[in-house]
């Protein structure tokens, strides 16, 4: 069945957000395009058209109430001509280099996962080190479901977050499920499981963000000085259904960041400067990139709300590199600023105040995907800057 919707009155910048969002109504759902001003659905649901549409609809409500002024806001541009124009996941998956599991769900080979190990170590030394006292942190890729509450992150992003569960403690359960996967052959995807029987409520889900765990290891601390500064890489894990189908959308991705917890001072201006060396970065690699205001794809009721109180505040900057084959950019890198809101959450301190807080995050697949997309896998018409940094890290990594 295929379902189409009119678009008519919500702004062309939601489209986007429309067709994100519409991924989540139906596990059957099988395309969504948006073109001519409306949304084409294509899908086998129970609900019918009649019932999709509804909630299309009501999705449109949420993004379009009021006018709050969603315009693009560019603050720096850094337009470069680009040699390679071709499908690059295309050829990354030809010659073997990426292996697809599923969608979103990737195998990185050489010269891949080389270059993603280039492009952290970059961003450590060329941007991380450049803030005095930075201190590296190392975070485990699952987060308590408690930990997970205080940032927000359930009534936020509820689409993203992977649960994680076990078998009960219980030898009768445990003995019963491995009987009946033996008995079927191994593991099938329709398993028949009572999951309330056999699993208990989960305590803990995949991380969805480098920065949280930063907050949960400050929490009932206060802090001396005007603040800390801390560096740290780690596996996080977004569901975005069949968004995942999308350039640079990975289930599972390593994401860098950095750090700032302290006084409002201290956070803001560290996050401007981090801002500069972003910029100092996209010119000194040439890639065609712009930074913009951004607001967080929030999957809530008040969405109109949250986002035009993060763009008006200007609290989330991405730098977004093209992507020449498909006409359109990503964000690689974000900068943010949470003011309060985690100092509060988890009681960290300066003084009698609640600390403020901040990041700039390096999302290191989708980089390394954008600069291919824009240079190739010929390293030869890569720009001279980065390629002779390559080289120098190649060596020294001997």
């Amino acid at each position: 069945m295929k379902c189409i919707v009119s678009l008519e009155g919500l702004i062309d910048s939601q489209h986007g957000q429309l067709k994100y969002a519409s991924a989540f109504i139906d596990e059957t759902i099988e395309d969504i395009r948006v073109e001519n001003n409306e949304i084409h659905i294509t899908h086998h649901s129970a609900k019918g058209n009649e019932g999709i549409e509804s909630q299309v609809k009501r999705l449109i409500e949420r993004f379009s109430q009021g006018d709050f002024g969603f315009k693009e806001n560019i603050l720096f541009e850094n337009r470069v001509e680009t040699p390679y124009e071709g499908d690059i996941i295309a050829e990354l998956v030809d010659r073997k280099i990426i292996k697809v599991l599923e969608p979103g769900l990737f195998i990185f080979r050489e010269p891949f996962s080389s270059l993603m190990r280039f492009l952290d170590y970059s961003f450590v030394t060329m941007v991380a080190n450049r803030f005095p006292g930075v201190k590296e942190e190392h975070y485990p890729a699952v987060i308590r479901a408690e930990t997970l509450n205080k940032t927000n992150h359930f009534t936020s992003f509820p689409e993203h977050i992977h649960f994680l569960t076990h078998l009960r403690e219980d030898l009768d359960i445990i003995e019963s499920f491995s009987q009946s996967i033996r008995e079927a052959g191994g593991w099938k995807a329709e398993q028949p499981l009572d999951l309330n029987e056999t699993m208990p409520k989960p305590k803990f889900t995949m991380n969805p963000s480098t920065c949280y765990h930063c907050y949960e290891g400050l929490q009932n601390e206060i802090l001396e000085g005007d603040g800390v500064t801390v560096t740290a890489i780690s596996k996080c894990h977004r569901f975005e259904s069949r968004n995942h189908s999308d350039f640079g959308r990975l289930l599972d991705f390593s994401m860098r960041e950095i750090i700032f917890v302290g006084k409002p001072d201290f956070v803001k201006e560290n996050r401007l400067q981090a801002i500069e060396y972003l910029k100092e970065l996209a010119v000194e690699w040439q890639v065609d990139s712009l930074l913009e205001i951004a607001n967080d794809p929030f999957f809530t009721n008040d969405f109109q709300v949250k986002a035009s109180f993060q763009r008006n505040q200007e609290m989330k900057y991405e730098l977004r590199l093209t992507i020449p084959h498909i006409k359109k950019s990503i964000a690689c890198s974000s900068v943010n600023f949470h003011s309060n809101t985690f100092g509060n959450a988890f009681n960290i301190s300066m003084g009698k105040r609640p600390a403020v807080t901040g990041c700039v995050g390096f999302g290191i697949e989708r980089w390394a995907l954008a600069f291919l997309a824009q240079y190739g896998l010929d390293e030869a018409q890569w720009p001279a800057s980065f390629r002779e940094q390559y080289h120098a890290w190649q060596q020294k990594s001997l």
